[in-house]
């Protein structure tokens, strides 16, 4: 249902975007940015926590890492992310195709500001294999997403 969910959502929502199904895995970043030719940055991934009695997606740029304290105070709790079986029940998407778009569940959604260092990132399409090209701001407003700070400072190799 995963894939087929997301591109149900883009049918919807946004059918100008095309889902790139690809032969090779892109379940990690790594894997992800060598298939689709970019940096690991651009890679969006999406990270589910349950926080208190929520649960919520955070989506953030491939490099970076989730900054404990700016969570907990974002949030006002500590966060814990979720088993891979709570993730699939959730979204219906397999860990490496998690994706912010055609979930089971509604489920409040982040972006983290560390995304905006792009033009164009590849968040996931409900498999291990599939992604779209997607400005951030553009998934923000799909995916009905707030913007938030929770993530490290990435430190940018100099030119």
């Amino acid at each position: 249902m995963s894939l087929a969910s997301v591109r149900a959502f883009f049918a919807a929502k946004a059918p100008d975007i095309a889902i790139i199904e690809l032969q090779s895995s892109t379940a990690t970043v790594a894997l992800a940015a060598e298939a689709h030719g970019v940096s690991p940055g651009q890679i969006a991934k999406t990270l589910a926590f349950r926080i208190a009695e929520r649960d919520v997606l955070v989506v953030a740029r491939g490099d970076a890492r989730i900054d404990n304290r700016k969570m907990k105070e974002c949030f006002g709790a500590k966060a814990r992310m979720l088993d891979a079986q709570t993730v699939v029940e959730l979204t219906s998407h397999p860990v490496g195709g998690v994706c912010p778009f055609g979930l089971a569940t509604q489920l409040s959604i982040y972006c983290d500001r560390s995304l905006l260092a792009f033009d164009e990132v590849l968040p996931a399409a409900g498999a291990t294999h599939s992604a779209v090209r997607i400005a951030p701001q553009r998934m923000a407003e799909l995916v009905d997403a707030e913007w938030i700070d929770v993530c490290q400072e990435v430190e940018t190799e100099p030119c």
